[in-house]
């Protein structure tokens, strides 16, 4: 079997995406590449909750909508999900919650899940055991593999999980053979710990956040390892109060990075300022989601490129990141840290909510070498000018206390020594500066893969962010090149025209209303010939941008 896919659907708040998980490993555990895409609504408990585990032999980071089983675990789960079943779907039910008359599949098998649970005093979040046990008599999944996840990553009273199990497994026929293949077993993460793992990789030591959906895991993940690895985690009372914490840690010499997303960030942005004007850096993780304002919370938009942009009054440079996948949100999150403290600017890992918290198999081979970098420091000698005028901006750097020496920054116009002033001179000198620093990190970046090109056509693909999954499996199956922008700030101009070479149409897939990668091209003389946006706060399944594409080369 090249490829399944599982959907699981019920109340929210009752362990749907855990038992997504759960099988995500179970797949993991024989070989497989999987992609977990999980869709929650906003309230804690209630509302319609659904996963959708696809594993494959290749590795993938997109889902299907079509679906070789369902697991109902309510009514809702088979009703919602019509459009997904294909005539010889998989359903496996909760008997007493799921009526399965007058649908046209035969492949149903229903299972006494309260009967279970009562025989095996089972507590009723226990559900999804018995489900899964029946999943893996379908698929003739051995169930020591089941234990074996259970006693790692699941380990409260797993015995009695197990016993549940069984009981759905043999209650269950099987229909077919999930094989094991000899691949290497990954580790399967959600966006947010990639990105905290690369962020840790450079030189974290300190991380600063209000929780907020889809960037929370980031502090539930630090928040478990701060004493392993000397962390300072803290949560402030307010977004405001987070980015003022970060430019202070900025300040003393700490490397840190804050987390947040839309309505978060418009807290932040004076700060924001404060940092650019100061020259303090700081690494903002924005996790996107719909709105504006409050929008939907739990759901996914490419919509605050042009915020992330131009944030901020004023005019300084900044450095922006939107990694694809589990492996470039390891690797560029880790860059981003690196090139802030270099050239002490501000820089953001643009991710979103499906990056965020849908679940990848993650080969860190696949990533670049990361490694943590050292900022220029000062050499001691003379007196320390914070501010001082090198030859390509960057200032070297000393931290307090410093005896017989003062380190001042300024949110003022200032002179070399952070010292305020409102000169003609000197107010163009600071911004010359700023100009300077973003020239030669756009320089340097000329000979990383800012822009990735896959495949080769003479129409192509224009993506940036989690739609690199979806539009790569599309053009392979199409025929199409596949232009992926990794940096969007400094804009990798060079990159851009080389990636173009031979194009003759190229079309842009977007999260958003407006084409807002599309404007930025266009500000930097590049022309979209067609637009393809998706803004119903779901990601795109690979039907939705299959059709879609065809639409436009018409």
């Amino acid at each position: 079997m090249q490829q399944i896919s599982v959907l699981a659907g019920g109340k929210t708040g009752y362990g749907i995406d855990s038992a997504g998980l759960i099988i995500s490993r179970l797949f993991s555990r024989l070989g497989y590449q999987v992609y977990m895409n999980n869709d929650y609504p906003s309230q804690i408990r209630g509302g319609h909750q659904f996963v959708i585990v696809r594993a494959a032999t290749h590795k993938i980071a997109a889902h299907s909508d079509q679906v070789d089983v369902v697991l109902a675990f309510n009514q809702d789960a088979l009703d919602l999900h019509q459009s997904s079943l294909k005539d010889n779907t998989l359903v496996i039910y909760d008997s007493a919650k799921v009526q399965v008359d007058g649908l046209p599949q035969s492949a149903f098998q229903g299972l006494d899940v309260g009967g279970i649970l009562k025989a095996e005093n089972g507590s009723p979040d226990m559900d999804r055991y018995c489900m899964i046990g029946g999943l893996c008599r379908a698929l003739n999944i051995d169930l020591g593999l089941l234990e074996e996840l259970l006693r790692k990553h699941d380990a409260k009273l797993w015995e009695q999980k197990m016993k549940v199990a069984r009981q759905g497994y043999a209650r269950t026929q099987q229909v077919t053979t999930l094989e094991q293949l000899l691949q290497p077993v990954l580790p399967v993460l959600n966006g947010c710990q990639a990105i905290g793992l690369g962020l840790l990789k450079a030189g974290l030591q300190a991380y600063v956040a209000y929780p907020m959906t889809p960037v929370s895991p980031i502090l539930e993940l630090f928040a478990c390892l701060e004493p392993e690895f000397e962390l300072q985690v803290v949560l402030p009372e307010s977004e405001i109060a987070v980015m003022l914490m970060a430019t202070g840690y900025a300040y003393m010499g700490v490397k840190n990075a804050v987390g947040t997303s839309g309505g978060g960030f418009s807290l932040m942005v004076e700060g924001l300022s404060l940092a650019g004007q100061a020259e303090l850096p700081v690494v903002v993780v924005l996790g996107q989601r719909s709105g504006p304002s409050t929008g939907m919370p739990t759901y996914t938009a490419q919509a605050d490129l042009g915020f992330v942009l131009t944030a901020g009054h004023g005019e300084f440079p900044r450095l922006i990141v939107a990694p694809g996948d589990a492996e470039e949100a390891y690797y560029w999150s880790g860059v981003a840290l690196n090139k802030a403290w270099q050239y002490q600017l501000p820089a953001f890992i643009l991710a979103d909510k499906t990056l965020c918290l849908n679940h990848y198999s993650f080969d860190i081979k696949q990533a670049p070498e990361l490694h943590e970098e050292q900022p220029v420091l000062w050499d001691g000698k003379d007196q320390y000018r914070r501010y001082r005028q090198t030859d390509n901006g960057i200032s070297p750097l000393a931290f307090p206390p410093l005896a017989g020496q003062v380190v001042k920054t300024n949110s003022y116009v200032h002179d070399e020594f952070g010292i305020i002033s409102e000169e003609p001179a000197v107010a163009k000198a600071a911004t010359d500066k700023g100009l300077l620093k973003e020239r030669y990190l756009a320089e340097e970046l000329q000979a990383w893969e800012t822009v990735k090109v896959y495949h080769e056509g003479v129409c192509a693909l224009l993506c940036w962010g989690s739609n690199k999954g979806v539009c790569l499996e599309i053009a392979q199956q199409l025929g199409l090149k596949l232009i992926q922008l990794v940096v969007l700030a400094p804009f990798p101009t060079q990159a851009l025209r080389d990636a173009l070479q031979g194009v003759e149409q190229l079309i842009s897939v977007e999260g958003n209303a407006k084409g807002q990668l599309a404007i930025l091209l266009q500000q930097h003389g590049f022309q979209v010939d067609k637009q393809i946006h998706k803004y119903d706060g779901r990601p795109f399944s690979l039907e939705d941008l299959a059709n879609a594409v065809w639409e436009a080369l018409k």
